[in-house]
């Protein structure tokens, strides 16, 4: 539940700077110069992607807590609390190469199971590899709805 409210402040803060951002551009676009023309339609540009980009993140992350919460109903969510830790918390390197491997193995035996990518998402993630985590978190998925 942290991480939610964590994203929705920072959501809120992100919208917040986009309006700021598209009052400036509107106010160059009104100066009515070339160049104030020009840099207010490039910055216009700047709130438009980040909008794209809001939404694209909270739909992924909607369609990510939707397979979590299957994946929980069927008792099948990675568990690493058994795995051991450095003093910083972050799982053993050895230990969460060994974790990982196994997870590559349900992947490799069943390449359309949404399950098996979900949890060699997780895998990655505990192995410090972010990329191929959401690679990975994209074609669960993709397979799983």
């Amino acid at each position: 539940m942290k991480a939610l409210w964590t994203s929705v402040l920072l959501t809120a803060a992100l919208v917040v700077y986009l309006v700021l951002l598209t009052d400036r551009a509107v106010l160059l676009i009104q100066s009515g110069s070339a160049v104030g023309l020009g840099l207010g339609i490039a910055v216009l540009a700047l709130p438009l992607i980040g909008v794209w980009f809001v939404v694209a993140q909270w739909r992924n992350g909607i369609r990510v807590a939707r397979l979590a919460k299957r994946l929980a109903a069927e008792g099948g969510l990675p568990d690493t609390s058994d795995l051991p830790r450095r003093p910083s918390g972050r799982v053993d390197r050895d230990a969460a190469d060994q974790w990982f491997a196994q997870r590559r193995v349900e992947v490799e035996e069943s390449p359309g199971d949404w399950r098996a990518w979900f949890r060699l998402a997780h895998a990655y993630d505990v192995a410090g590899d972010r990329g191929r985590a959401r690679e990975a978190m994209r074609k669960a998925i993709e397979l799983g709805g």
